[in-house]
């Protein structure tokens, strides 16, 4: 991890801390399968509401046909949507999310970055997009949520 990155995500780690520190549970945060994706934080736009991560494709998270299994794509675009859904709103769920595999995603292209944006937010409703795309900018996935915010 870089400087940069590692400074990013640092700051994020804090931002979310000090927005929701009544709700964390210190031994959960930051979530642990997180970690274990080895998400790194490349950027975060708060007036566009965009969040980029990447993950690295591991050995350990392929089907037997050599490809990043679909649960762990699914897995890395939803610990991007959810800091970015953290970072803009009170604390809210995932209520679903779909997805479109357009490309296999397998150990050569050695990582994938995940783009979330926040498309609309209606009343207790926040509506995400997110793409997971190859280190040449090729969209491998295509993904939309709709996330729930909790009453408080």
């Amino acid at each position: 991890m870089t400087a940069d990155v590692t400074d990013l995500t640092e700051n994020i780690l804090a931002m979310l801390r000090k927005q929701h520190a009544d709700l964390l549970d210190p031994e959960n945060f930051p979530p642990p399968v997180f970690t274990a994706m080895q998400g790194e934080f490349l950027d975060y736009d708060p007036e566009q509401s965009i969040l980029r991560v990447r993950f690295p494709v591991l050995k350990s998270w392929l089907n037997p046909y050599g490809l990043m299994q679909g649960g762990m794509v699914a897995a890395a675009i939803d610990n991007t949507i959810g800091p970015l859904s953290a970072l803009i709103a009170p604390a809210n769920v995932t209520r679903y999310m779909d997805l479109k595999f357009s490309r296999a995603v397998t150990t050569e292209i050695g990582f994938i970055t995940v783009v979330a944006q926040l498309v609309e937010r209606k009343n207790r409703w926040l509506t995400f997009t997110a793409e997971a795309n190859n280190p040449q900018g090729q969209r491998l996935v295509r993904a939309k949520a709709k996330h729930w915010i909790l009453e408080s």
